[in-house]
């Protein structure tokens, strides 16, 4: 439904891919619960804004801008929130702030590598909330990514996201670098052996352990724990960043590093664009000019 809503055709005019971005990222700023009265403006416009509505102008105008063919976005858990799946960090509704009945040591620890090999039981009880079963689909903000990808604006998107809901809306493998890995694969924790993700899925749906159809060992899925190295692609970033002409950070914390680097590390003349619950990261300190921030709520 999304794909014949948004497609314009290669031959598409600026004007047409203005007014069809901008419609999108109004949509998908209301999905991260930002309220903005703009409405969407073309430049010959005589209206003036202020506030909000010049922050998303501004935002608009950029990502329509001729130049700009290189789109670089970084998203995190906060991006699948409008599909049903919690994020982490929010007070009272993020996974972090309901463990408690998994008796953990401290809240992270159901994604830290030594807890998981001494305890996996916590893991793949929570896993319910996080693996990608049908009742999941990509929203508004995934169909975004793709709007971008299909008017050939998008570079990459570097997700924190172990979710596939990028992979769900049509982005493909090569301009997707999933950061802290994905439910899709699988490997024993003893044997190594490459282990189906059905074998993984069949554990989740039984409230019950993968474990190694080989050497019957615990299995765990190749997302990325705490104590785990990244993707050797994810630090491809930096070559990324050399040729980009606009960053978009949407729905992440950047608390976690390494991936909360790559944002600082874009270039001063590269505009960014946050849209997001709430200032994150270096977006705090307002001391590049060339940032738009878009907020649940704007200070």
């Amino acid at each position: 439904m999304f794909t014949r809503l948004y497609f314009i055709g290669p031959s598409y005019c600026g004007r047409c891919f203005k007014a069809v971005a901008c419609s999108f990222l109004q949509l998908t700023t209301i999905s991260f619960g930002v309220q903005t009265s703009s409405r969407c403006r073309m430049s010959s416009d005589s209206e003036t804004s202020s506030g909000d509505e010049t922050e998303f102008s501004r935002a608009v105008d950029i990502l329509a801008a001729e130049h700009v063919k290189r789109i670089v976005v970084l998203t995190g858990a906060g991006i699948s929130t409008a599909s049903g799946i919690p994020d982490f960090r929010t007070p009272g509704s993020g996974l972090y702030d309901n463990l408690s009945q998994y008796k953990l040591p401290w809240p992270e620890a159901v994604f830290d590598l030594e807890y998981f090999y001494s305890n996996p039981v916590p893991f793949y009880t929570l896993a319910k909330e996080l693996y990608p079963t049908g009742r999941y689909r990509p929203n508004i903000a995934h169909h975004f990514l793709r709007l971008l990808y299909d008017q050939a604006r998008l570079l990459r998107v570097y997700t924190q996201n172990i979710d596939s809901l990028e992979r769900m809306a049509g982005i493909p493998s090569d301009k997707l670098v999933e950061a802290h890995g994905t439910f899709l694969t699988a490997t024993c924790t003893v044997c190594r052996s490459k282990v189906s993700s059905k074998v993984v899925k069949d554990a989740i749906d039984a409230s019950t352990v993968a474990k190694c159809p080989e050497c019957h060992n615990v299995v765990k899925p190749d997302s990325v724990f705490f104590g785990e190295n990244l993707p050797e692609r994810f630090w491809e970033y930096a070559k990324d960043l050399a040729q980009t002409d606009l960053v978009i950070v949407m729905g992440t914390s950047l608390e976690v590093y390494p991936f909360a680097g790559v944002a600082d590390s874009v270039p001063r003349f590269i505009t960014r664009i946050l849209i997001n619950r709430e200032s994150v990261g270096s977006f705090r300190y307002r001391n590049r000019p060339g940032d738009i921030v878009l907020l649940e709520t704007n200070p």
